[in-house]
């Protein structure tokens, strides 16, 4: 077996996050920068409303563009990031983009309304009437508004992954509509060519990135590498493990900890992708997911056949040993959120301790894999039983176990509710926040 291990950053390095943040922040600083330069350079309105209203739709235009960056998947920002940090940046600029485009759209029409001596609303019906572009820029601004809503919170929950992805994908109607009504009535378009050749490259770059990592990357990697299931194991009553295998895995970009979007190509299941982390180190021949049976398509997993063809998206996620910052380590593990643990276990150097938190023994998934992993690495294990109230991993239990945690990088993987209160354990306990690695599932359109 052949496992690529990462070694520790150096304690004086800077930490790739903050890197490809701090590279974030400087470019969509730098680009506003830039679209005011080229406001100003276009000349102001004699109405202060319009001159308001043009910038909030220039910032608008670029938050847009902002936006379909951070969900492009880029590999270098994933890895370094994480996809579950990216959409949540998405969420909320989302949020900011739909309050800009509303300022836009009021103060134009206040604006222009006052110069006409008639209502705001009777001024945007004859400005779609009669401006090109406008009507456009009315139909995108109402499909952000209901991907808005459908992306609250108390939404959210109530539907199903498909449904919210469905009407997600209307968003790149709306950035069509919103870039021809910015070529055809926006002033930067007609105020220089070198304005121009910017905003045309900042759609170029954002609309490219989004092929790029959504479709180019996936079907380049797909068509080389041929996935199909080798195996389908058992490990009790309600979880499966699947073997992958394929051509050139070894030059698959995949590490221990990290997940992918599976799509068996079965008749009844090749629509439907699902989130499952690798439950072992890559070793350059096969891939191995293991899932728990708490929905139609992990449940689904148990009857998939051998030679199934299986279409991939990913490598993704930053929850690796890229991160590290220690040369030891602590695992914590609830439930099914052993798989990624259990993978890095095995790609990791150093001293570790494992800490698998269960209901009941019966529910340790993986649990003879992980002391045999611990004893060939010299690693501690600890098997933690029990209800969750009184919590087995409160800050005295985990001190216990772990008196040295605060010398340590944490890797946490579980279920929501027990990631919250081991992190508030780790916070109660002194553990520096750049040591604590931890990554939640969470999709975006």
């Amino acid at each position: 077996m052949t496992t690529v291990q990462s070694p520790p950053a150096p304690p004086t390095a800077i930490r790739p996050r903050v890197v490809a943040r701090t590279g974030l922040y400087a470019v969509l600083a730098a680009n506003a920068a830039v679209v005011a330069y080229f406001f100003a350079q276009a000349g102001f309105a004699s109405n202060a409303l319009i001159v308001i209203g043009r910038l909030a739709g220039l910032y608008g235009a670029l938050i847009m563009a902002f936006q379909l960056v951070l969900v492009a998947r880029l590999p270098w920002l994933d890895r370094r990031i994480g996809m579950d940090r990216l959409t949540a940046w998405h969420r909320w600029t989302g949020f900011a983009l739909l309050w800009t485009l509303l300022a836009h759209a009021v103060f134009i029409s206040f604006g222009y309304a006052d110069g006409a001596g008639v209502g705001p609303v009777t001024e945007l019906v004859d400005l779609a009437e009669t401006t090109e572009g406008v009507l456009r820029a009315i139909v995108a601004l109402g499909i952000l508004l209901v991907v808005g809503a459908v992306s609250a919170r108390f939404a959210r929950r109530r539907l199903a992954y498909e449904t919210w992805h469905f009407v997600h994908l209307y968003t790149y109607v709306a950035v069509v509509l919103a870039l021809t009504h910015q070529v055809a009535v926006g002033t930067t378009f007609t105020s220089s060519s070198a304005a121009r050749t910017y905003w045309y490259g900042v759609w170029t770059v954002a609309l490219g990135a989004v092929a790029l990592g959504r479709l180019v990357l996936p079907l380049w990697r797909n068509s080389r590498h041929q996935f199909r299931v080798s195996a389908v194991v058992p490990e009790s009553d309600d979880v499966v493990s699947v073997h992958i295998t394929g051509k050139d895995l070894d030059k698959l970009p995949a590490q221990a900890g990290q997940f992918f979007l599976w799509r068996f190509l079965t008749r009844d299941r090749w629509w439907q992708a699902n989130p499952f982390s690798l439950s072992a180190a890559p070793d350059g021949r096969t891939l191995r997911l293991t899932a728990k049976a708490a929905g139609a398509g992990s449940a689904a997993l148990r009857h998939v056949k051998v030679g199934t063809r299986v279409f991939a998206e990913g490598p993704y996620g930053a929850f690796t040993t890229l991160h590290r910052t220690r040369t030891e380590s602590l695992l914590i593990a609830g439930g099914v959120g052993v798989t990624p643990i259990r993978a890095i276990l095995e790609d990791i150097e150093g001293h570790a301790v494992v800490v698998y938190r269960v209901a009941s023994e019966r529910d340790a998934v993986l649990y003879d894999e992980l002391r045999d992993l611990a004893l060939a690495k010299g690693a501690e294990l600890h098997l933690v039983t029990g209800p969750p109230v009184p919590d087995k991993l409160a800050p005295s239990e985990l001190a216990r176990l772990v008196p040295d945690i605060a010398e340590r990088d944490v890797f946490l993987c579980g279920p929501p509710p027990m990631m919250n209160a081991v992190l508030r354990t780790l916070d109660d306990l002194g553990v520096p926040k750049r040591q604590v690695h931890f990554e939640r599932f969470s999709l975006a359109g």
